[in-house]
């Protein structure tokens, strides 16, 4: 049985940076084997592979992302974006913070760094040059999630200039600059109460991310705070727990193959992405195990919640991109007419890695089961002949009927 780790978690993250995977767990697009072609979903910036089971409703193409800007009379607020090729910045969080801004009137110029650190440092500068008086900055940040020194330099030159940013998304180590994302703590914890009420005693795995990455420590210390007691009991025990390089989905396939040569006698597996979890399932369906096994799973990929409403996958833990981008709209109006960040309510104070204290708006995720199909239907995240594609209208959850 696996000893508990220390209650005592600090967050295991290397220091200057940007939680550069926090919201994009399945930092690989490699698909597993065996599997189908269901497309997958704008929900997910970087989609894992194709379902295991033989869902294939089509997804409708997402808005075609590009820069977007308005003129008017109101104060600029310049949105500085990693990389447009990401489905889920023209799907979800540019329109979600855009509309917050043309409602109070003031005026957006977005921008793309197409991944590249130095194009997002130039552009950082430029909008300073334009008159912005608000940045929503997400990130570029490196492989491991780290911020490019001379970027940060570009932050720390735009809050010199009297320039308001938040960092969107991804953490920046400075306490001059607001913080606002998923608190990723209790995504792990809300996927390790839903698998517990699933199966409250057991053999369990847990199909961890990438070792050493900002996204896998935080998820991980949630995950691990639910279960210690339980392990403490006896009434599970982790039988095997491999961290997966790159979050890759076909590795974590081989990694579940491996743990079921050795033992089948497996009752719930707990992966840190639906991406992995994916993979996982495409295991277990090869001997037999798929909709058995209880499976949980992070970032309400469409295909994972099609996955929820057939039985084959437990939970997935829902980050609302929209209300992210609500909330980071709203910051952006208020900093228009203030500046002065500690003056914004919600905000708190976050200890990072780096030692700083950062003001933070860290919103709750929901884990999405059977029983709360509905939320994601009525809230618009995905359709409804996507979601209940294929499914026995007998043994359909109420969000199918």
């Amino acid at each position: 049985m696996r000893k508990p780790r220390s209650q005592s978690f600090a967050p295991r993250i290397v220091a200057i940076g940007v939680v550069a995977c926090l919201m994009s767990a399945a930092c690989a697009t490699a698909t597993a084997t065996g599997t189908g072609a269901t497309p997958s979903s704008p929900s997910s910036p970087n989609p894992g592979p194709t379902s295991s089971s033989s869902l294939t409703a089509t997804v409708p193409p997402s808005p075609t992302p590009g820069p977007s800007a308005s003129k008017g009379a109101g104060c600029l607020v310049g949105e500085a974006w990693n990389n447009y090729a990401e489905e889920r910045i023209a799907q979800w969080d540019q329109p979600a913070i855009e509309k917050e801004l043309a409602a109070a009137g003031d005026d957006y110029l977005a921008t793309d760094a197409a991944s590249s650190q130095e194009t997002q440092r130039t552009q950082i500068d430029k909008l300073v040059a334009k008159g912005a008086k608000v940045i929503v900055l997400r990130a570029q940040g490196g492989s491991v999630g780290l911020m490019d020194p001379a970027n940060l330099k570009a932050v720390e030159r735009a809050v010199a200039a009297g320039v308001a940013v938040i960092a969107y998304d991804d953490l920046i180590e400075s306490p001059s600059v607001l913080w606002i994302s998923i608190d990723q703590v209790e995504a792990g914890r809300a996927e390790a109460r839903a698998i517990l009420a699933a199966r409250p005693k057991g053999n369990y795995v847990i199909i961890r991310g990438m070792k050493g990455q900002p996204l896998e420590a935080l998820r991980a210390s949630g995950i691990d705070e639910v279960l210690q007691p339980v392990i403490a009991r006896g009434d599970i025990e982790i039988v095997a727990e491999p961290y997966t390089v790159n979050w890759d989905p076909s590795t974590a396939q081989t990694e579940m193959a491996q743990i079921l040569a050795r033992n089948k006698s497996i009752d719930a597996v707990i992966a840190e992405s639906d991406g992995m979890a994916t993979g996982a399932i495409a295991a277990l369906k090869e001997v037999d195990l798929a909709g058995k096994v209880a499976v949980g799973g992070q970032d309400a990929d469409w295909i994972s919640l099609a996955r929820v409403a057939a039985g084959i996958q437990t939970v997935s833990v829902w980050p609302d991109l929209r209300t992210m981008g609500t909330v980071a709209g709203d910051a952006a109006v208020a900093l228009c007419k203030d500046p002065d960040i500690s003056k914004l309510k919600g905000t708190k104070l976050y200890s990072s890695p780096g030692h700083n204290q950062v003001p933070s708006i860290l919103l709750a995720p929901k884990a999405i089961t059977k029983d709360n199909l509905n939320l994601v239907l009525e809230a618009g995240w995905l359709p409804k002949d996507y979601l209940c594609a294929s499914i026995d209208p007998s043994g359909a959850p109420s969000a199918c009927r």
